[in-house]
């Protein structure tokens, strides 16, 4: 059952983090999401809960007929990969400096793009979906017609803010591959252009807050976001997947002799269309990964904490979720206030990463204990393998 249950205007919260742990401002976005007429049964709050642009990070918003696209938010389809692989710990070099600067020159970090499109020489799998992505570009919003050649060449991109690449060791000392990353740039045009449009239907013109606007099923505005939306998330899988090709070709070239296991890939800022409680809901999970029944997830620390490989056990009352991280304590000003370069190498010791001040917004302490994010949901998920990262790369 959930850590707590709020009463919501409309539907009540289920909140699996102690209502005193949730900040006012997060509490109060929380409280105009459960006050919505199109949301169905409850908001489950997962516990690394904190505030978001439109909607509450860490939130599952079940609704009839509508979806939000500012509960999505602007990076759709953000997500983890994650791969094991033959190595193992002994098998790497004392300094991991060249690995890092190896993989910083494979992967474009920031808003950088590749010189020209890598996805064809990723494995067929991947070459296919990425090339129906782009075959499938001039169907999206004709506002991002121009955006095509970019989205094209940042396919296998890592993007900025918490958005990492990460060489770990798992409790066996054996080596994995793990990134985190989204849609990059054209997730973030689509989603700008269709908020705005959401905000402008009559239907929301009472609402409290118009951030939350909402498209209904069955509307030609719904049908527009519901096609760019899923195209998004494919892409945002796609790009995953490309960087984890050309990452495993970084490794490759060091250790000829490597395997590597089936990779572990999860959402968690996406829309999926799933039934609960008998009925077809539109399921937005912002800040949360998908933890049906046998599930494999992977819910990340910070740049100097552990990270979990989960598997779900489909908590009914969670909507079949779990978190999708340790969430931030604090906003990246607070942290820029708060931390200094010296605090972040003391707090990422022992991690080939960056140390510098473009950086200290993602020291490990903005962000909350993972280990009591992970005890607050025992109901959600158990536990596969814990990892600890020994080289992270930022954007």
């Amino acid at each position: 059952m959930p850590f707590s249950v709020i009463a919501g205007r409309h539907v009540p919260i289920h909140a699996w983090a102690p209502p005193t742990s949730i900040e006012p401002q997060a509490r109060a976005q929380l409280d105009k999401i459960a006050a919505l007429p199109w949301v169905a049964h409850h908001v489950a709050v997962m516990p690394d809960v904190h505030l978001g642009k439109g909607a509450t990070v860490g939130s599952v918003v079940a609704m009839r007929d509508a979806v939000a696209p500012a509960a999505v938010g602007v990076d759709i389809g953000c997500g983890m990969a994650a791969v094991k692989t033959s190595l193992a710990a002994a098998d790497l070099p004392d300094d991991l400096g060249p690995l890092r600067a190896a993989i910083e020159r494979a992967i474009p970090v920031g808003m950088s793009a590749h010189d020209e499109a890598v996805w064809a020489a990723a494995p067929a799998p991947t070459a296919a979906a990425a090339r129906s992505l782009m075959e499938g570009f001039g169907g999206l919003e004709p506002g991002v017609a121009g955006l095509g050649a970019r989205a094209s060449c940042q396919l296998g991109t890592l993007g900025g803010g918490n958005h990492f690449i990460e060489i770990c060791l798992d409790a066996d000392d054996r080596v994995w591959l793990m990134l985190h990353s989204g849609s990059r740039h054209i997730g973030n045009a689509l989603a700008e252009h269709h908020m705005q449009i959401a905000r402008k239907l009559g239907h929301n013109q009472a609402l409290e807050d118009r951030d939350l606007a909402v498209f209904l099923a069955k509307t030609p505005e719904f049908a527009a976001y519901r096609r760019d939306l899923f195209w998004a998330q494919e892409y945002a899988r796609c790009n995953r997947e490309v960087m984890l090709h050309l990452c495993m070709e970084v490794l490759r070239a060091r250790f000829p002799a490597i395997r590597f296991e089936p990779a572990i890939s999860c959402h968690h800022n996406y829309v999926a269309e799933e039934r609960h409680y008998g009925e077809d809901l539109l399921v937005t999970r912002k800040g949360a990964i998908r933890a049906r029944a046998g599930d494999l997830g992977i819910i990340p620390g910070s740049m100097g904490t552990r990270s979990y490989v989960v598997k779900g056990k489909g908590n009914a009352a969670a909507f079949d979720s779990a978190s999708h991280g340790a969430g931030r304590r604090m906003s990246r000003t607070a942290a820029r206030k708060r931390f200094s370069v010296k605090d972040l190498r003391a707090q990422t010791e022992g991690v080939e990463c960056r140390k510098d001040a473009g950086v200290v917004d993602e020291a490990p302490g903005a962000y909350k204990d993972i280990d009591e994010v992970m005890a607050q949901q025992s109901d959600l998920v158990e536990i596969v393998a814990v990892l600890k990262q020994i080289l992270c790369v930022k954007g």
